[in-house]
């Protein structure tokens, strides 16, 4: 993988695990934040779509690397859902 497929998968990350945020209506910190909760809402969110059964929605591929939005976005949702409840910590507006 390139840097630059690296920079776009750090992108799509930061993005999925910003939406899943603002789902939920808390928030974990900044860029570098949105961006591990991304990359570990898309592992909870497909092992959640494996136990269902479920297969992957919208993945995006980047050269070679295939990231499922769909789901990082869900999983990204539930973990900072379950860590705002947890941890108490300030809320998006």
């Amino acid at each position: 993988m390139t840097f630059t497929g690296f920079l776009l998968l750090l992108l799509v990350a930061a993005i999925a695990g910003s939406l899943g945020q603002a789902i939920s209506g808390y928030s974990l910190g900044g860029c570098i934040a949105s961006i591990l909760v991304g990359f570990i809402g898309a592992f909870i969110g497909m092992w959640l779509a494996g136990q269902f059964g479920l297969s992957p929605v919208f993945p995006v591929s980047i050269q070679g690397e295939t990231f499922p939005v769909v789901w990082s976005i869900i999983g990204s949702a539930l973990l900072t859902a379950i860590l705002g409840l947890l941890l108490r910590r300030r809320r998006v507006l």
